[in-house]
């Protein structure tokens, strides 16, 4: 069989040269146009300045006395007056002594405790069982021992301030530590890792994010501990600002005092999870939609 008598195959697409036409892809516009996104912002403000606005116009109203509740005006005034004259200042740089001091002394005992509980079965056996135990009373319910044992100075609240403390961390960094990926392990020791190679490279950083979260939680508890712990014979802090107040019946001091450990609280908060980004920039997060 010759070779003109072959069967022909479809001809290439394009035309007899055999090259392909160029195809033109066109930007599809929706027909409403560009969506405008509103900044996240100014939609996290939206529901404060709605209770603002709301519990201003109940004031004005009458429909919430003065000697329930202060109104925004009040309060602003207020807090203007004891910027002024130094009396907030003052409270404030005494509970963030409080607070830092606390927050050291009983983050390192929780940090070194979930250490040697998590990496050694023999510091588990020895350790987690009364932690455990410890971590099921009420921290609040011992400010009367503290009161006994360490007097009624800065000792006690300080103390107390570091036992709600050392108690999140403790939890939170056991855990990660006990949460790390067996296989990960495996995986180090195969490569000829050494043990303080493994917990250096492998096992702390995959108990960071729980570092983290019990981080946040600690700075929570150590504000929350610093009320409670201000109402044990303070002669200054806000808490005994509060104190004061309530003696007087001056709401617009106690609010005021609410709102300073409110806002201290979130640029806690902020600077724990700025430092979140900057630690596990290597761990992909969901995010929202």
């Amino acid at each position: 069989m010759s070779t003109s008598q072959l069967v022909r195959g479809p001809a290439p697409p394009g035309g007899a040269d055999g090259r392909v036409p160029r195809v033109e892809l066109a930007r599809v516009v929706p027909v409403s146009g560009r969506r405008r996104v509103v900044p996240r912002w100014l939609r996290r403000t939206v529901g404060p300045v709605v209770l603002v606005v709301l519990w201003q116009v109940l004031s004005a109203t009458g429909a919430l006395e003065g000697d329930i509740l202060a109104s925004p005006g009040t309060i602003a005034a207020t807090a203007g007056d004891l910027v002024s004259d130094g009396t907030l200042p003052s409270a404030m740089l005494v509970s963030l002594q409080r607070v830092a001091v606390g927050l050291v002394l009983g983050g390192v005992a929780g940090v070194v405790l979930a250490l040697v509980s998590g990496l050694s079965r023999l510091g588990e056996d020895l350790i987690d069982a009364t932690v455990q135990m410890l971590r099921s009373i009420p921290w609040v319910g011992v400010i009367p021992l503290f009161i006994i044992w360490l007097g009624i100075g800065e000792a006690p609240k300080i103390a107390l301030i570091s036992l709600g403390v050392a108690f999140h961390l403790y939890l939170n960094v056991y855990a990660g530590i006990r949460g790390v990926d067996a296989q990960l392990v495996e995986a180090g020791t195969s490569l000829g890792l050494s043990r303080w190679g493994l917990v250096r490279h492998v096992v702390l950083p995959g108990a960071l994010p729980g570092a983290m979260t019990g981080l946040r939680y600690s700075l929570a508890t150590a504000w929350l501990a610093l009320v409670f712990g201000e109402q044990v014979n303070a002669d200054d802090g806000l808490g005994f600002l509060m104190n004061q107040a309530r003696e007087f019946f001056r709401t617009d001091v106690i609010v005021v005092c609410l709102v300073v450990y409110a806002i201290l609280g979130l640029i806690a908060d902020f600077l724990v999870r700025t430092l979140e980004r900057l630690l596990l920039q290597w761990r992909p997060t969901f995010t929202g939609q």
